[in-house]
């Protein structure tokens, strides 16, 4: 991220934010809006001017977060725990460039961040490890009493999502959980113009994680995209343990990008909830062609003998308690244009994402589309006209710069964020609810009630306010 961000103006802008909706407490279904609870693993009843941050997991997307941190005053990077060195060479790197404190490094070993969460001057963690990794790691820094954020990916079991769940009633430790897509611009656009009422009742929405991969999946660190056939150990970034996922697994292995905007729109665990999905999945070719077809691979090659479960294309549908329908989309493995494929139709009107237009009943021409732009420009979200001048160079179209910024702000008041460890458990249940459907010929899956019917009572907050 470029160093165009003007600090002083920055802080001037984000020292005064509002506060966010806590979530429901162990022992209330309360909100608790705009007040820091006294209970274990909270920071402190008095709000900090600065956040002291460990982060667990350096590679890439570690990485752009520790770039966020540098550009901030308010923050401190403590620490850092890598298991690969030259993730942590790099890190370092980035820090002593901006001509910050050197921090302490833990990368001696899987487990050698339990040691960071063991400095008690550390006041929050951001976790962007592999994907098997997160939610021991959430649990542990939970139990640490730091306020977690935490990377996003898909759950592996129900009683991963639960521990979660658990853990956070037990310390009163918060979790957000860092789903930047819901902060995409013209989501956010949109998510006014439902909440205006301009699509009437809902009644579908469309997601999904739609983006060619392979290059990424199979990556000997020579270029970004399309580099070789490597996977697992002698590969690079992602493709070290990414790819193997595809081999064990068959379902939505990444919905989160898809389902977080949906659910915020839909209000799900704010007065609506999932009850059950079905998922199905086409046969695996993408991955095993890629291989065989690449000048670096072959036939011949070790890895095209490599049997993948994952289907390339996995769809699933979610129903909600208010009745609407959610399609998600899981694609992965296959050559095409990179889409979330988002798709908001109501009683009054449709949006869709991929070809940027919308109709709108009595407001746009009858049965044709109309460019979206104009009315994304009409109704852009407060906190874009606010903060787009200083979001424009994070990364992800400067929705990185929404997620990290919320969840400092959070943390320095230790409060709840707005995606909390509800919204956490239930959207990485998806996946092994999905898995569960496939294996069993797409047959319904019941979705746990993470919020133990609180649901009912709690309130739409995403977005709302000046902290968002």
């Amino acid at each position: 991220m470029p160093n165009q961000l003007d600090r002083r103006s920055f802080l001037q802008k984000t020292a005064l934010a509002g506060a966010a909706l806590a979530a429901p407490g162990i022992l209330s279904s309360e909100n608790t809006s705009q007040q820091t609870v006294d209970m274990p693993g909270m920071l402190s009843e008095k709000p900090k001017t600065k956040l002291n941050i460990g982060f667990i997991g350096t590679g890439l997307r570690g990485q752009n977060h520790v770039e966020l941190a540098l550009l901030r005053d308010d923050c401190e990077i403590l620490a850092i725990a890598d298991p690969d060195p030259r993730m942590v060479a790099d890190t370092l790197k980035m820090i002593a460039e901006k001509g910050r404190k050197k921090p302490d490094v833990y990368g001696n070993g899987d487990r050698d961040y339990l040691k960071l969460l063991e400095d008690k001057n550390i006041d929050a963690v951001v976790i962007a490890s592999p994907w098997e990794w997160h939610t021991e790691q959430c649990v542990a820094a939970m139990q640490a009493g730091k306020y977690v954020g935490s990377e996003v990916g898909g759950g592996f079991s129900l009683d991963e999502c639960w521990q979660l769940v658990n853990t956070h009633e037990a310390t009163g430790t918060q979790l957000m959980f860092m789903e930047n897509v819901c902060y995409r611009r013209d989501v956010m656009a949109v998510l006014q113009m439902v909440r205006e009422g301009l699509f009437g009742e809902l009644m579908h929405l469309e997601g999904g994680y739609q983006h060619d991969l392979r290059g990424v999946k199979f990556n000997d660190g020579q270029t970004p995209y399309n580099s070789g056939v490597e996977f697992g150990p002698k590969a690079f970034s992602e493709a070290r343990w990414r790819t193997k996922h595809s081999i064990h697994r068959n379902g939505d292995l990444y919905p989160t990008h898809g389902i977080g905007p949906a659910a915020m729109m839909a209000n799900i665990n704010r007065g609506n909830r999932f009850l059950y999905l079905t998922s199905t999945a086409t046969k695996a070719r993408g991955l095993h062609d890629y291989i065989v077809n690449h000048p670096k691979g072959g036939p011949n090659h070790p890895n095209a003998k490599v049997g993948f479960n994952l289907g390339d294309v996995v769809t699933t549908i979610l129903k909600t308690s208010n009745g609407e329908t959610m399609l998600l989309s899981h694609d992965t493995g296959l050559p095409r244009p990179y889409s979330l494929g988002f798709r908001v139709q109501g009683t009054k009107g449709i949006w869709m994402d991929v070809n940027k237009s919308l109709m709108l009943d009595g407001k746009t021409p009858a049965h044709k589309w109309e460019d979206a732009q104009t009315w994304l420009d009409r109704y852009d979200h407060p906190l874009w006209k606010k903060y787009g001048a200083d979001a424009k160079t994070a990364g992800h179209g400067g929705m990185d710069f929404f997620v990290f910024h919320h969840f400092v702000e959070c943390a320095k008041q230790g409060i709840a964020p707005q995606m909390d460890v509800y919204d956490a458990a239930t959207w990485l249940a998806i996946t092994p609810l999905s898995e569960a459907s496939i294996a069993t010929g797409s047959s319904p899956q019941a979705f746990p009630d993470f919020t133990r019917g609180r649901w009912t009572e709690r309130k739409p907050d995403f977005a709302m306010g000046d902290l968002f």
